[in-house]
C-alpha cells in the first residue's frame, strides 16, 4: 500500500485528490486499531454546500475529540474520491496545519500531532474538503449521495450510508462504538429548496448568490450513518404530539407537493404507530428534538429524528406481502428504539437493530388485525431464513461482513423469528417486559431527554436481562439460534400408534419443549427426555408444533 506524505508547506499550498484503486473496500466498522481507540469524538460541526447542478459537495468539518490513550496520531476516514484542501488543529483563534497521510486505496487518513497528546487532553481538528462524492447505485443498500428529480424536474437529494459508512460524504471516525454527544449541521443548497436534517432547526441564513443555509442541531448522541439531509421543494405537514411521558413534540412530514394529498392521508399512521411503540417500548427517545419523516427518492432509512420514506404511500411495501399498515414507515420508526436509542458497538450484534426492528412489524400486525396476521408474518420470516452463518458471531465484524450472503437476511428474519420463539418460551408478560427494559433498563430513564438514556448493547446484554427476568439461564437457546448457523433439528420417528422426538443440535444441550397435538389434545414434551415418546390409538391425527411456536427444522425418520 503506497502512502503519500506532505510537508507543512505542501499542506498549506496544495489539495490532494487521490485516484481510487480498485481494491478500496467500502465498508464501515470492524477492528479498532490504536489510532481509532486512542480518542473519543464529542462533537462534530458540519458546514457543507451541496450543489445538485454538478453533484458536488464542499465545506469543512470540525471534529472535537478527547484523548483517552497517549498518542501522537489518530485516524479519520474520508473517501479518497474527495479532496482534502487543508487539515488544521484549532486552538482558540489559532490554526496550525497538521501533517497527514492518505492513500488512494484506503479510506483512513492518518493525522499526526507535533507532540504526544495526553489522556484527558482535548483537540479540535478542522478538515476543509470537497469534490464529487459517491453516488448511491441502489439506495439504501448501496450507499452514497442520491441525486434524483421530482416529477416536476426539481432537485430531489438525499443520502444513505449505513451499509458503507458516512465517510463517503464527510470525514469522521468510522466506528459504531463512538457516537458524538451532539452535532451541528449547516447545509447550504439552492434557495428554492427546503432542506431537512437531523435534530431541531436553528433557522436559516439568507445569501445573495441563489443559495440558502439551513442550520440544524442534534442534541443527543447519534450514529455517524444517521447524519443525513433531504432536500426538495417540499411542503411541510406538522402536528404537535403528546408523548406517553407527557412531553410535547413535533411530528413533521416533508413531502413533495405533487403528493401532498397522499401525505395527509398517511400522516395519521405516523401518530398511531408512534403510540404503539411508546406503549410497548417506552417513550420516543428524541423528544428534545422532533420526529421527522422526509419523502425520499429511495425506499427508506432510519436516520435519527428524520427517517427517509419512499414506500409510495402504500401498505405492505417493505416485505412485498399483504399488510394492513405502512410497514416501511413502521420498520424505520422501530429503529428509533432499536438502533438509535439502543446501539450496537460492533456490527457483529447488528441483529439487535434489524431483528428487533423486524419483529416489531409482526407485533404491530397483531395489534392492528389480530393473531392470524401476526402468525402469517412470522411464517414469512421463517421462509426467508438461510441459516448459512451465525446471526451473532463473536468476532468483530464490519458492515460488509455482517451483511454478506445469507447472514444479511438472517440478521433480519432469523433474528425476528428467534424473538418469536423466545416469546413463546418465556410467556408474554416476561417477554414484553424484556423488550421495554432492554430499551430502558430503568423506568427513570424513560423521563430523560438529554441523551443519558442512550446506550450501547450486545447480544449477551439481552441474554443477561432475560436471565434476570426469568430466573433461569437461557444461554443454551441464544447459543443455538444466534451463535450457530444451523437451525435445531427436531428428529421425528412415527409409527401407526407412537411418536418419538429427539433434538439434534451442534451444541447438544437444547431442552426446548415442543407441543404435539394428538387428536384434539395438545401435549408439551421435551424431546429426548422421559415422556417424549407418546403412544396413541392408530388412526389419530398427529401434528408437531401446531401453533408454530418454534423456529426449527423437522426431520422425519422411519424407525
Amino acid at each position: 500500500m503506497t502512502r503519500f506524505s506532505f510537508s507543512f508547506l505542501a499542506l498549506v499550498m496544495l489539495s490532494f485528490s487521490a485516484s481510487v484503486a480498485q481494491d478500496l473496500v467500502y465498508e464501515s466498522g470492524g477492528e479498532l486499531p490504536p489510532e481509532l481507540s486512542s480518542y473519543n469524538v464529542h462533537f462534530y460541526d458540519l458546514t457543507v454546500t451541496i450543489d445538485p447542478a454538478d453533484s458536488t459537495i464542499s465545506g469543512s468539518v470540525e471534529t472535537h475529540v478527547e484523548i483517552v490513550q497517549p498518542t501522537n496520531r489518530i485516524v479519520l476516514a474520508l473517501d479518497p474520491k474527495l479532496s482534502v484542501y487543508r487539515m488544521m488543529e484549532l486552538k482558540g483563534d489559532n490554526r496550525r496545519d497538521l501533517r497527514f497521510e492518505r492513500s488512494g486505496d484506503h479510506k483512513n487518513m492518518v493525522i499526526y500531532f507535533p507532540v504526544t497528546k495526553q489522556p484527558g487532553e482535548r483537540a479540535v481538528i478542522e478538515i476543509d474538503y470537497g469534490g464529487k462524492p459517491m453516488e448511491a447505485a441502489n439506495p439504501p443498500w448501496d450507499g452514497g449521495l442520491v441525486w434524483a428529480k421530482t416529477p416536476s424536474g426539481e432537485p430531489w437529494v438525499g443520502v444513505a450510508s449505513q451499509t458503507i459508512g458516512a465517510w463517503v460524504w464527510w470525514p469522521n471516525k468510522d466506528h459504531p462504538s463512538d457516537r458524538p454527544d451532539s452535532v451541528a449541521i449547516n447545509l447550504t443548497m439552492p434557495d428554492h429548496l427546503v432542506v431537512a436534517s437531523n435534530g431541531r432547526s436553528r433557522g436559516t441564513t439568507e445569501r445573495n448568490d441563489g443559495f440558502k443555509t439551513w442550520h440544524w442541531f442534534v442534541s443527543t448522541p447519534i450514529n455517524n450513518y444517521n447524519i443525513t439531509f433531504n432536500a426538495a421543494p417540499y411542503e411541510t405537514l406538522r402536528e404537535t404530539y403528546t408523548s406517553t411521558s407527557g412531553d410535547e413534540m413535533e411530528i413533521v412530514f416533508w413531502v413533495l407537493p405533487e403528493f401532498i394529498t397522499e401525505g395527509r392521508e398517511l400522516f395519521p399512521q405516523f401518530v398511531s404507530q408512534m403510540e404503539f411503540f411508546e406503549r410497548t417500548l417506552g417513550p420516543y427517545p428524541f423528544r428534545a428534538d422532533k420526529y421527522g419523516v422526509a419523502h425520499a427518492p429511495y425506499l427508506g432509512m432510519e436516520h435519527q429524528t428524520l427517517i427517509a420514506y419512499g414506500a409510495g404511500f402504500e401498505d405492505g411495501v417493505l416485505f412485498g406481502e399483504p399488510s394492513k399498515f405502512d410497514d416501511l414507515h413502521q420498520h424505520e420508526l422501530a429503529h428509533e428504539w432499536w438502533g438509535n436509542l439502543v446501539t450496537v458497538w460492533d456490527w457483529r450484534d447488528f441483529w439487535i437493530h434489524e431483528g428487533f426492528g423486524t419483529y416489531m412489524q409482526a407485533l404491530y400486525a397483531e395489534q392492528v388485525s389480530g393473531m392470524d396476521d401476526y402468525q402469517s408474518m412470522i411464517r414469512f420470516f421463517k421462509s426467508r431464513i438461510s441459516s448459512t452463518q451465525p446471526v451473532a458471531p463473536r468476532r468483530r465484524m464490519s458492515t460488509l461482513e455482517i451483511t454478506r450472503g445469507g447472514r444479511g437476511g438472517d440478521v433480519y428474519y432469523k433474528g425476528a423469528a428467534f424473538l418469536h420463539t423466545l416469546r413463546n418460551f418465556i410467556g408474554d408478560q416476561l417477554f414484553f417486559e424484556s423488550l421495554r427494559r432492554f430499551a430502558y433498563p430503568d423506568s427513570d430513564m424513560e423521563k430523560v431527554v438529554d441523551g443519558s438514556h442512550m446506550r450501547f448493547a450486545t447480544t449477551n446484554d439481552y441474554l443477561t436481562l432475560v436471565n434476570q427476568l426469568t430466573g433461569d439461564d437461557l444461554g443454551w437457546m441464544f447459543e443455538v439460534y444466534l451463535r450457530h448457523a444451523p437451525l435445531p433439528i427436531l428428529v421425528v420417528e412415527q409409527t401407526e400408534n407412537a411418536i418419538a422426538l429427539q433434538w439434534n443440535t451442534e451444541t447438544g444441550d437444547f431442552p426446548m419443549p415442543v407441543d404435539v397435538r394428538i387428536g384434539d389434545q395438545i401435549r408439551e414434551v421435551i424431546p429426548g427426555e422421559n415422556g417424549s415418546r407418546i403412544e396413541f390409538d392408530a388412526g389419530q391425527a398427529v401434528e408437531i408444533d401446531p401453533k408454530g411456536k418454534l423456529l426449527m427444522t423437522v426431520e422425519r425418520r422411519v424407525p
